[in-house]
Parts: C-alpha cells; structure tokens; sequence
C-alpha cells in the first residue's frame, strides 16, 4: 500500500484508490507526511487538526485521533508503516514506496547528472502529482504553511524539465506546459521568462512582449513592485532582437530543504537483496523514532554508487515499545564509533530478553527506521540452528561476508546479529568493515560484551497491559477486540503479555473470524501453554521457544527454574533457598543465571518474579514424567555457565 499526497490524501494498493474523507484523522495523517521520518510535536499536530480552537482535553483528544489513524490502517490492511510515539510527539516512517512525495523526491534525485536520462526521469516525476494538493484535508494550518512548501518543490522541477526543452529547441512543444503553469502561477517569474523566451525563438514577439506587460501588471497590482532584473533584461532583449538567453538554474535538488527527506540509496531503493537468515517472527511491534537521521542533500556526489545490498525484512504491525524504539534509533543514528576506528564494527546496542519476548523484531523496526543511514542494507544473522543450538563462529563469519554487498564502503552496512549464546560469537564478527553498526539480540545479558564494547543495553520484558491490548487489537482490529473486552483482557493476561504468544492469538483467531474471544480463552485455558503455537509454523510456538531456551542451560539451573515455577509470587533468595533446599548463596546465584537467561524478570533489586506464561510452562513440563528431579544439588552453583556473561 501507498500513501498518496501529491494531490488528495488517499491510500492505493496500485490498482484501487481509496481518497479519505475530510476528518480529523485525515488531518493527522497529512501533518505526519508533509514530514515523513521526523518527529511531529504533539503542539504541531493539535495545531493542524484542531487549528487554534483546541478542546479542553487537547492531549486526551489527540491520542484518540492516533488511534483512530491506526484502525483506519488496519482497516486498510497497511503493515509496513506505524504511527509512532516517541517523546514529545509522533513520526510516520516512510520512503520512496510507501509515500509518493518521498518517490518524487527519489526521482529528483537520481535525475540530477542522469544525462540524457534526466528529462524522463523528472517527467515521471512530474506524473506523480494528481490536482491540487491535500483538497480532502480540512486544515487550515497545512494548507497556510506545508501546501506552498510542497508547491514550490514541484515548479521547482518543472522549471528544470522546461529549461531542459528549451535547450533542446524544443520551444513550441514546451509552450503548453508553459502556459497552464503561468496562468496556475501568475506571479511566478522564473516560468514567465521560460514563457516570454518560447514564444520569442517560435517568432511570436509581440506575444512575447504581452506576457511581460501581464505579469508586470500583476505585480504592481497585488504586490506593489515591478520585475525583477531578469525579466527586464530578457523584455529589453526582445525588443532590441536579441537572443534571450536563459539563466543557469540551480541543481533540482535545490528544492530540498533541511525538512526534506533523507535520499534513498540505489542500494535501499533497487530490489531486495537476499533476506539472510530466517525471516523474523513478528513478535512484537511498535512506533516510533525519537530523533530522525539528519536530512541528507540529494545530489549526485551524495548518491551512494553500490550495488544492491541486502534488504531486512518486515516486521508487520509492531506495537509498543516506543522508549526503546527511540533509544535503540538514537544510537543507531549516531554514525559509527566514536574513536573513529573503521578497522572493527560498532557494537551499538545489545537486547536481551526472554523467549518471544520481541528482541529480533525490535531490532528489524528499528533499522528500517535508520535505513537512509546504511545505504548498503543490512543483514539478519542468526547465530542459532533451527534447533537452538549455536552456530559456529567460522561459519557465521563466512556467511556474513557471503551476503554482504561487493564493494561495500566502510560503515555502510547494518548487521543485526540474532540469538547470541555467547559473547564469544560477535567478538569473530566484528572484524567486517562494510558494518557500519552492529546490533546484538540474545536471551542472556551479554555482560563481558558490553563490558569490553560499551554498547548500549536494551532488557526486554513482558509487554505492559496496555501495549499488550493494543498489539491484540493491531492484529483483530477494534472492532473485535472493543466488543469483548472482557475476553480480551483474559486473553492477554493468559499470554502473560508476551508478544509471541499474542501473535499466536491473533493469528488464530484471524483464521476464526466468527468465533467468540471468550470461547477461544476457554479452549486455551484447557491446555495453556501447548495450544500457543501454529501448526503450519513451527517457529510461532511458544513451548517450543521455551523449551529451547531450557535445553541450553545446565541441567541443575533447568531443574531450578521448573521448580522454582510451584513458588506462586515474588522470589527471593531466602524464600528460593527453602523452596529448592539448597543454601542462600546458590539460591542468589541461581536466580541471577536465570535473571540473565531471561527467565526471570525483575520487579526490584533482589525481588525477582517468574512471567506467568513461563511459570504456566514450567508447570507443564514439570508434570511430565520424571520433568523434575527429586533434589536441586547445592552443587547447582558449579554446574552453571562459567562464561563471562
């Protein structure tokens, strides 16, 4: 799906087009184009949806608009863009395929120095305009300061696209354009002296000479002032039959201010490269980007001249999320190491967390949100098998180098390494010079890696109610969710607000459109947690992800964590040490190894707490036979990971 604003807001999936009606959400969704990829105030915003009569609850009002935004996207089936909060206001992600403002611009773009190639080029365009601009918008506030804005982007490029004819000796055939763009624009002077030089070189003088005495007239009428020294010139060389010669114009890219969009690399914007890796599992998903990248100049010695690199995949609907979205964009944004070393790629954050808790999909939202600032793609590297095991390192390394780009310019390339086991792993990776930044994803803290590489550090727990209610509602639209609301709250409390497991939900109940939330609760309820996969996906599974997750530990933690699941509450070291009969240090040491496993989560400092979803697991594969060993040994403390994490 893309958004078209070069005309009235619509939505088109390249057949069908669907103009919005005139609403406040309208209004919203234009005041977040108008500025794709940056963050709107939320002042900005009340301002162009309400104008200067704002409601008592301006705040209230505005964050039911975005949700109405958002229901109007799913409406529409739009998975790849998300309205986002972030502090102080919203973005809209965009580019040159969502958004055909950011198409127009790409095209601009490459034209400058595209040689013979550069006339199609701006007349495609060109083409992208539909009417006059944002006629379905009812606000006062866009069409006073953003329509003139976008206006002059557009008789920017055509006056290029002119001039270029008119160099060419194509002055007749330019005359149309010529004349539907002066009577549009009647005190435009730079498309009045194209008009007034056409019909001169067609030998239409006194024609010629007419336009200067119009546009003369309706400066003085409307403005008080006469031309200006170009248009002086060019009346006095008619009437002395001299040539006229034009005036050298500024690059088309000059229209680009410092609110334009960031250009889109050949890399980013050819086709997909190959999507290394498995394709992430929509766990969780959010808005929103804090600070944007710095607007970027789109001319041809910033243009990117890489092949193709590879492209990462989508992460559909993400929800929640927002004060890690922005922190995780914020240094990613950031361009590379400090010390200016290019010899070893930055580490620049690490996400942990727990089974299905959206680690992956995090870090894929938010490098397609940074994707102007890698013009060579970027890579998903697993570094766990299908099964859970680890990846040599060797192999990964190869593997690496395989995917990423030919000639690749130092820096240019996101690495997004997934499933981490030990740290060990990314330190034979960061010898790969293209990666510009690397972002690691792993289930344990990763505490010697952060300690040699200082990278930031995002822990990922269970979604909060809220961002939980609205990832049901992203998937089953509001409709459903708003008319059991009961039900939906029993639902996402049974997931224990694990994205992963919402996911599977949704997915379910997708394919059950007629089915009650409330009967479906029951039927999982009857067999929590094993009902929580998909049969056709073995990866949307969240035994399955559990299971993993207690395959790769030692055997006394696994026995520790399955036990320690009867304890319903918080857990401390005294209350564990009587619980698991072992003494009150291997009792601390046990439930930090399971902290930094992801098991556990912590509530406050020496108060941890076991998620609900994984303590429903964790009684269910206790009950098994022979699940739980008779005895945690006080041994447990050796037996555990001695890696330095």
């Amino acid at each position: 799906m893309r958004f078209q604003l070069l005309g009235p807001l619509s939505i088109t999936d390249g057949r069908d087009v669907v103009v919005l009606p005139p609403a406040k959400p309208t209004s919203l969704l234009a005041a977040l184009l108008v500025r794709p990829g940056e963050v709107v105030p939320t002042s900005r915003l009340r301002q162009a949806v309400w104008g200067e009569e704002q409601p008592a609850t301006a705040k209230a009002a505005l964050q039911s608009c975005v949700l109405r935004l958002r229901r109007l996207f799913a409406k529409y089936d739009i998975e790849a863009q998300a309205v986002v909060a972030v502090a102080g206001g919203y973005l809209l992600p965009a580019d040159g395929d969502t958004l055909d403002l950011l198409h127009f611009r790409r095209l601009t773009s490459e034209a400058d120095g595209a040689g013979e190639s550069e006339l199609p080029l701006l007349r495609t365009a060109l083409g992208l305009w539909r009417g006059p601009l944002l006629t379905n918008v009812p606000s006062e506030l866009l069409h006073r300061d953003e329509v003139p804005r976008l206006v002059e982007e557009r008789l920017r490029v055509l006056e290029r696209v002119c001039e270029i004819q008119l160099d060419q000796g194509r002055c007749r055939e330019v005359l149309v354009d010529l004349w539907e763009a002066t009577r549009a624009h009647p005190q435009h002077e730079g498309l009045a002296a194209q008009l007034m030089r056409a019909l001169y070189r067609v030998g239409r003088q006194n024609e010629a000479l007419a336009e200067y005495r119009r546009i003369r007239t309706h400066l003085r009428d409307e403005l008080g002032v006469d031309p200006g020294t170009e248009l002086q010139r060019l009346e006095l060389a008619i009437l002395r039959g001299d040539e006229p010669m034009g005036p050298a114009l500024e690059p088309t890219t000059a229209v680009l201010t410092s609110h334009t969009a960031p250009a889109e690399s050949d890399a980013t914007a050819g086709a997909a490269g190959r999507q290394h890796g498995r394709t992430a599992p929509a766990e969780h998903h959010e808005p929103g980007r804090p600070s944007p990248a710095e607007p970027r100049p789109l001319g041809g010695a910033h243009r990117s001249a890489q092949a193709p690199g590879p492209r990462l995949p989508h992460v559909p609907g993400f929800t929640g999320r927002s004060r890690e979205t922005a922190d995780l964009v914020r240094h990613l944004s950031g361009g590379g190491r400090p010390d200016g070393r290019t010899d070893v790629a930055p580490v620049s954050a690490v996400i942990s967390g727990g089974p299905g808790i959206g680690k992956t999909a995090l870090a894929l939202h938010a490098a397609h949100l940074v994707a102007d600032r890698y013009p060579a793609g970027g890579v998903l590297l697993p570094l766990s098998r299908p099964d859970g095991t680890p990846r040599p390192v060797d192999e990964a390394a190869a593997e690496l180098r395989s995917v990423l780009p030919s000639g690749a310019s130092p820096g240019s390339c996101l690495v997004i390494i997934d499933d981490v086991v030990h740290p060990d792993q990314v330190r034979g990776l960061l010898d790969v010079t293209a990666a510009g930044a690397v972002v690691v994803t792993s289930r344990m803290g990763l505490a010697a890696l952060v300690a040699t590489h200082g990278p930031a550090v995002l822990q990922l727990g269970a979604l909060p109610p809220k961002e939980s209610s609205a990832l049901l509602t992203t998937v089953l639209g509001h409709e459903r969710v708003a008319s059991e609301t009961t039900a939906a709250r029993t639902l996402t409390d049974m997931c224990g607000h694990v994205p992963l497991a919402l996911r599977i939900v949704g997915a379910r109940l997708l394919t059950r459109p007629k089915m009650p939330l409330a009967d479906y609760a029951a039927w999982l309820r009857r067999d929590l947690p094993a009902r929580l996969a998909l049969p056709d996906d073995p990866r949307m599974s969240v035994p399955l992800a559990l299971d993993q997750a207690l395959r790769r530990l030692p055997a006394p933690l696994a026995d520790a964590h399955l036990r320690l699941a009867r304890v319903n509450g918080r857990l401390t070291a005294p209350a564990v040490a009587t619980a698991l009969s072992v003494p009150e240090t291997d009792a601390e040491e046990l439930l930090e190894r399971l902290l930094d496993n992801g098991l556990l989560e912590e509530d406050e400092p020496g108060t941890l707490r076991m998620n609900a979803l994984f303590r429903a697991h964790a009684l269910h594969r206790a009950a098994r036979p022979g699940g739980t060993p008779q005895a945690v040994v006080a041994t447990a403390r050796r037996a555990l990971p001695s890696g330095a994490t």
